[in-house]
């Protein structure tokens, strides 16, 4: 599972053997929050969190919000 992006003190990571919908698993401190990557006509959105405050995980998604380009390009070399 490599990091594909850190920011803010995130790491956002894209698993080799994930699944579908596109998305990404971002960690800070013991949290973490999955966030679907959307496509070109549809925003991000927060799937679930664990151990991570509101706040943070609003954060997370700001930012995989300003680099979904990237993040589902990764994504597609990664998956197909």
């Amino acid at each position: 599972m490599p990091t594909v992006l850190r920011k803010d003190g995130f790491d956002f990571r894209i698993y080799f053997d994930d699944h579908v919908p596109a998305h990404v698993h971002a960690f800070k401190g013991s949290g973490e929050v999955k966030i679907s990557l959307g496509d070109l006509l549809t925003k991000p959105t927060v799937l679930v969190a664990y151990n991570m405050s509101n706040k943070e995980a609003k954060l997370a998604l700001a930012i995989v919000l300003k680099h979904q380009t990237e993040l589902l390009k990764r994504w597609v070399e990664m998956h197909g």
